[in-house]
């Protein structure tokens, strides 16, 4: 039976981690220069209907570091773009490649095409969910931090697909999370509530402070994302104080790291001193998209 990686939530912590310890192989291998194609004669279509850097790179060259190819199809070259059902592209598309990653707008996109696609489809973004993104941001905290477990995780700004993403973490993973978002900006009502129903230990709040207060862990991403260009100036006001500067940092643990999962405004939600100061793991954090994945599209594919 074939599986998806549309949302962490889908997932257990065992099959989580078992990507963890995947990744952890194929970076060191990746580092020693040796070959690993796992995926050899593979293809992946990659349909992209957002812009797109770290999120196309990544999978296109890991793809061929696992000895495979990697397609890519811009919406407004593709059928799709013109209206073609998804379900008569997915049932096309399974019928070329082995596997296919998707990064567009709507959930409801990605769930539609795994749902008529009998090869397995992987959640490259949407407004709702990034949570390849996640998987790269948590092992980058074990790289650092030597697990994940027992730290205070926090999240400050936007309560986007990238808070939506933490929250399923912290309920799949169960760890301490912190949300700090101004009013009218909260994440997901849905999937807060799913989080609290699984136990989750979720602190929301209007308090910058409150959530950074003694984390290890301190997270954020764009006031406003693709597609909220227009909300620039409303959010700019409202996000005053949601910020990562040198003050945040400095009421969190003392060894805490700062992640960003990029692009940033640099002095907007981040300040450039931050990104760029002793506690940033934000470029190891990038990097760690190519490896966490290799190793999803090794488990799904291979």
């Amino acid at each position: 039976m074939k599986k998806d990686f549309l949302a962490l939530s889908d997932w257990s912590r065992e099959d989580l981690e078992k990507i963890f310890a995947l990744t952890l192989e194929l970076k060191a291998k990746h580092k020693r220069g040796e070959e690993h194609p796992l995926l050899k004669g593979k293809t992946l279509g990659m349909i992209f209907e957002k812009s797109s850097t770290r999120t196309r790179v990544s999978f296109e060259a890991g793809m061929f570091h696992l000895g495979g190819h990697a397609l890519f199809l811009s919406s407004g070259n593709t059928q799709m773009g013109r209206g073609e059902p998804i379900q008569d592209t997915a049932r096309c598309m399974a019928r070329y490649c082995d596997g296919v990653m998707i990064r567009t707008f709507s959930q409801q996109v990605v769930e539609d095409f795994a749902r008529h696609a009998d090869i397995p489809v992987i959640n490259g973004l949407t407004d709702l969910y990034h949570p390849c993104q996640v998987m790269a941001d948590l092992f980058t905290v074990i790289e650092h931090k030597g697990n994940y477990r027992d730290l205070s995780y926090c999240w400050i700004g936007d309560g986007n697909n990238m808070a939506n993403s933490w929250i399923n973490a912290a309920a799949v993973f169960g760890f301490e999370l912190r949300i700090a978002t101004p009013k009218g900006y909260e994440p997901d009502a849905a999937v807060m509530a799913r989080a609290e129903k699984l136990g989750a230990r979720i602190l929301y709040t209007n308090d910058p402070v409150e959530a950074a207060r003694g984390a290890m862990v301190l997270n954020t991403d764009v006031w406003a994302s693709m597609g909220q260009e227009a909300e620039q100036k409303e959010r700019e006001k409202a996000f005053r104080g949601f910020q990562i500067n040198r003050d945040i940092v400095a009421i969190a643990d003392p060894g805490c790291i700062v992640m960003h999962c990029l692009p940033a405004h640099r002095d907007e939600e981040i300040t450039d001193e931050v990104i760029e100061g002793p506690h940033s793991v934000i470029f190891d954090e990038a990097e760690n998209r190519l490896h966490v994945q290799k190793a999803i599209m090794a488990t799904l594919m291979g």
